[in-house]
């Protein structure tokens, strides 16, 4: 994990302008929730959607760098089932 500390908590702090304070006010009270817990969690939240999203992209290219691997260096021919797709259509014959 990136910055970590010793300490139990951190503390971080931003500087917003009053509309926006009164907007972040009046949403936490609806939530039912202090301004702190609810910017918390609304962070929360939106780092949680970010890196899900970046996993995503990267699991996304991981497959088509894999499927572009295989395409270009197929895997050896599996004798057996080489021999098993031949007697399936030889079956779908009769």
């Amino acid at each position: 994990m990136k910055n970590e500390t010793k300490t139990k908590t951190a503390r971080v702090s931003a500087r917003i302008s009053p509309s926006v304070y009164n907007t972040l006010i009046e949403a936490s009270e609806i939530a039912g929730s202090t301004l702190n817990q609810f910017l918390v969690q609304a962070a929360l939240e939106k780092a949680q959607a970010i890196i899900e999203q970046d996993n995503k992209i990267r699991l996304r290219q991981q497959s088509a760098e894999h499927l572009f691997e295989l395409i270009e260096n197929p895997p050896k021919v599996n004798p057996k089932l080489a021999q098993t797709m031949k007697q399936y259509k030889q079956d779908l014959k009769c």
